[in-house]
């Protein structure tokens, strides 16, 4: 009995002791001076915050988005919390807003309308959206000619300065995905063919009308063919160019034209300041010299409302070449006293 106590004693100090010499280690830090205290209670899971979990992005929803954007896109993962800014193709989202679990945001247009695949990227700074950049062609020999004669449109007020702001390279992200554009819808597809043509003229199919006086008109209607509609009796080009109606070449005679047929084609006309009824793919007409005939027409390629909520309206045209012509510009530095309205489609 006595020798069964003793080991029991002696095994119970044993314990004792261990614990404490365990202890006592951590406590140390492993330099014996037993000054590291705070790495024990760390050890322990209290007094020092956990670690933040590294951005993980698993999945993304729609993966195929319209060129035009517009949608809402759920990018889930884990440790998204800390998610403020997202680009889409290197263009910045909007209405970010990020959770543990997912971050949501709408997706912007694809920078040129081109069906593509896009690097979706995140980031722990906000990014501010900005308007698209114009870019300028004269290689058609139009840089001149807009519809008003001796207009002058040097290399000064030609192009607007771009006002893309930079924003961070998909390779700082935090996490990264990706999503496919495609040309999903009718408006899609009038912007796709917009902007493969905006420099690039379809001469074997349309020709041009430079010529004999500009090309923005043809241009404007081909990208409505692009967009659904079907050449008629009032409205064709043919054979090249060397066919066709004033209404389809000819500003004074196609606005009153899509006027007189806005119930069938559903078209509202609208006043320059109703621009907050403007979409991408609706028609501006351009007065240069206020006397109520149009000299100019584009094709609307974006829509941007600053943050003091000022809306600007960027086209695509002929005479000048241009994928994202200011409308502001043009009827203020391009063409001072002008002005402007719209033909918006209905839905």
């Amino acid at each position: 009995m006595t020798a069964s106590l003793t080991r029991r004693s002696l095994l119970s100090l044993a314990g004792v002791t261990g614990i404490g010499l365990a202890v006592a280690a951590c406590s140390s830090g492993g330099d014996g001076t037993g000054t590291g205290g705070s790495t024990g209670r760390a050890a322990s899971g209290s007094g020092s915050a956990t670690p933040t979990a590294k951005p993980v992005a698993k999945a993304l929803t729609p993966a195929k988005v319209p060129l035009a954007g517009g949608v809402t896109i759920t990018v889930a993962g884990s440790g998204l919390a800390a998610v403020k800014g997202v680009t889409v193709g290197g263009i910045a989202a909007r209405d970010v807003a990020a959770t543990a679990t997912k971050v949501t945001f709408t997706a912007p247009h694809q920078a040129m309308y081109t069906p593509e695949s896009a690097d979706v990227a995140l980031f722990t700074t906000a990014i501010e959206p900005s308007p698209s950049a114009n870019q300028s062609s004269d290689g058609n020999g139009s840089a001149a000619n807009d519809g008003q004669t001796g207009a002058t449109q040097d290399s000064a007020t030609a192009t607007p300065t771009p006002t893309t702001a930079p924003v961070p390279d998909a390779s700082t992200a935090v996490a990264t995905t990706s999503l496919a554009y495609a040309a999903l819808t009718d408006v899609d597809r009038q912007l796709e063919y917009a902007m493969a043509h905006w420099k690039d003229y379809n001469l074997a199919e349309y020709g041009t009308m430079n010529p004999i006086g500009g090309d923005c008109a043809n241009y404007v209607s081909q990208t409505l063919i692009a967009r659904g509609w079907q050449q008629r009796s009032d409205w064709y080009n043919r054979a090249a160019g060397a066919e066709h109606s004033a209404t389809w070449t000819y500003c004074p005679t196609m606005d009153p034209w899509l006027s007189a047929n806005a119930a069938e084609f559903g078209l509202t006309r609208r006043s320059l300041d109703e621009r907050d009824k403007v979409k991408v793919g609706d028609i501006v007409f351009y007065d240069w010299n206020d006397n109520d005939s149009p000299d100019h027409t584009t094709i609307v390629s974006e829509v941007f409302t600053e943050p003091d909520g000022t809306i600007r309206i960027k086209s695509a045209s002929h005479n000048q070449d241009g994928p994202y012509r200011d409308l502001d510009e043009m009827i203020t530095v391009q063409h001072p006293g002008g002005t402007a309205w719209f033909h918006t489609f209905d839905a």
